[in-house]
């Protein structure tokens, strides 16, 4: 069968899907695109990079940094926290959120996964450990740590006093931004098998809009928990189990009242914000977060094409088939350029408006799994290692 490129990249280490008995018979080995050759209009400043601890190795733990001020905050799986300085990368403070298991003994992992969320005067990070921690952001000391319903996979969301967690296990919970107390919790239901990975929710007058593993895009109420709507983007279809997966592991993005929602093996779909009603979809599937920006949807779907369409139905604007396969990171506008980072550990800079090639640069032989992120004039990425590259162009 053909195996999606998430499959691919969670099952090298851990169990991407969870179920009952997936493979029967041989797979068909996708094939990853030779690196396309790039003359480039420009090279990209390194301006520095920094270690945080030991990365995420083979597993798919998909840790990215956060920016808030003058501070730029990592993790590694093993439970290093990292504040460093956002123009020169220097540190700042650094935690260890792993547990003392003895003298001589190494420390247990915390097995941190959930991406780092910065917000006012903490950082949050979760675990698989079903575990959210909110560290001081001035010194790294631990505020509290909670205890959640599942492991916390996806980034924490903080919105009006709460700390928002989607778990592996369907779970929507709203814990107290001041001591981490558990307010509510929503169940989304889960199918019998999914994707491992979960999307963050997204928050706008005061709902929390999340996807699901049922292929359905939810709306909560955040105030008291209570689901507003709940509208199917994606139907599981298909003679194999991978082909009927369905999740929703996007995190949902919202312009101007329309919610967008992305679905593996599903729909880009845009729906009406107050009432859940779809107003149109596409045909486009993946686990990738997304980018809406003056009218322009930016997608990298499941097979690892790049495209434009617009946000008036969906309609393709343009389409980049030269890094098929390749496990491509979710896209960022940086500078009015479209990056992405893949499995070898190249940064591809496309065209906005036409998806060619700008340039090229090759950064860490460890390769990328999570999306840069754009800290004020700088482009940050972390790779697999653990180490965080801070560019400029």
């Amino acid at each position: 069968m053909h195996l999606r490129k998430t499959l691919l990249v969670g099952w090298v280490s851990v169990a991407l899907l969870s179920g009952c008995s997936l493979f029967n018979g041989e797979e068909d080995v996708v094939t990853m695109s030779p690196l396309p050759k790039v003359e480039n209009q420009f090279t990209p400043t390194e301006v520095w990079n920094s270690s945080v601890g030991d990365g995420i190795g083979e597993f798919y733990s998909n840790l990215r940094p956060a920016w808030q001020g003058t501070t730029v905050f990592a993790a590694d799986r093993h439970g290093v926290v990292k504040a460093m300085d956002a123009d020169s990368g220097k540190e700042i403070w650094k935690a260890d959120l792993s547990e003392k298991t003895g003298f001589f003994s190494s420390n247990r992992s915390a097995l941190l996964s959930g991406g780092v969320t910065a917000s006012g005067d903490h950082v949050y990070v979760g675990s698989e450990r079903a575990v959210v921690y909110a560290l001081n952001s001035n010194d790294g000391k631990i505020a509290w740590q909670t205890s959640v319903a599942g492991e916390a996979v996806s980034r924490p969301v903080v919105s009006d006093g709460l700390v928002l967690v989607h778990t592996s296990n369907g779970m929507l919970q709203g814990l107290s931004e001041s001591d981490g107390k558990v307010q509510w919790t929503v169940n989304l239901d889960m199918p019998s098998l999914s994707l491992r990975g979960e999307s963050a929710p997204v928050t706008a007058f005061g709902a929390a809009i999340v996807g699901g593993d049922n292929g359905r895009v939810s709306a909560v109420l955040m105030k008291e928990g209570q689901m507003i709507w709940q509208q199917r983007i994606s139907q599981p279809s298909g003679a194999t189990e991978i082909d009927r997966l369905n999740d929703v592991d996007t995190t949902p993005v919202v312009v101007e009242g329309v919610v967008y929602a992305l679905g593996y093996n599903g729909n880009l779909t845009a729906l009406d914000l107050r009432s859940g009603q779809i107003i149109w979809k596409r045909e486009v599937g993946s686990v990738s977060d997304f980018i809406v920006d003056a009218g322009r949807i930016f997608v990298v779907d499941q097979n690892d094409r790049v495209m434009a369409l617009n946000t008036q139905g969906g309609v393709s604007l343009w389409r980049q088939s030269d890094l098929l396969h390749r496990n491509l990171t979710a896209p960022v506008l940086y500078n009015g350029y479209l990056v992405v980072g893949d499995s070898e550990g190249y940064l591809h800079w496309l065209n906005t408006d036409d998806g060619r090639f700008v340039a090229q640069q090759k950064v860490d032989s460890s390769g990328f799994l999570s999306a840069p992120i754009v800290a004020s004039d700088k482009l940050l990425i972390q790779a697999k290692s653990g180490d965080v590259y801070a560019f400029t162009r």
